[in-house]
């Protein structure tokens, strides 16, 4: 398990999957707002890729976020687009409504770093968020990531277009714990 100051990444576990799914993916504002494609029911028990973890897969790691005080699932979190030439990476997480507002996020983003940079060996992480997720973007920012862009109009959500903002940090700036 890596691990922050509130919270543990670990490896998903099939007990975790209900819940992730209950309250991550069928809230369909917040899925729809976290995913890059149309939500749509899943039968439960069903073998989504969105929750299953596939260990064959390289370019994707999937971690279950716990609570480093009694172990309790606060959420997900993953490095995907993994690029080994490029030695980049993405970073994405989702908490569950009960976790947020508790700096679980920052500690997210912080640990992801770790994992990113000093196991992985990356040399850049990067971060695309709604424009308006001011806690992910405080916690982008909080850990060292640089706003790099704004994408106009490039998510369609429930029903609009809105703006995403491209955050990024390499591996040179980042301060293993540092705190803003």
């Amino acid at each position: 398990m890596l691990r922050g100051d509130k919270v543990g990444l670990r490896a998903r576990h099939e007990d975790d999957i209900p819940v992730l799914l209950a309250e991550l993916y069928d809230d369909v504002v917040n899925s729809s707002r976290a995913e890059s494609r149309p939500w749509r029911p899943i039968t439960p028990g069903s073998k989504d890729s969105r929750l299953v973890v596939d260990d064959q897969d390289q370019a994707h790691v999937p971690f279950s976020v716990v609570e480093s005080e009694g172990g309790t699932l606060v959420g997900t979190a993953s490095l995907w687009g993994i690029d080994s030439h490029h030695r980049s990476a993405h970073i994405g997480l989702g908490l569950r409504p009960s976790a947020r507002g508790k700096g679980y996020g920052t500690d997210v983003v912080a640990v992801l770093c770790h994992y990113g940079f000093v196991v992985r060996g990356l040399q850049r992480l990067q971060i695309e968020t709604l424009a308006d997720n001011n806690a992910m973007l405080r916690s982008a920012e909080h850990n060292g990531f640089v706003r790099e862009g704004v994408l106009r109009s490039s998510a369609w959500v429930m029903g609009e277009f809105l703006d995403e903002v491209l955050l990024g940090l390499l591996v040179q700036d980042w301060k293993p714990g540092a705190k803003a």
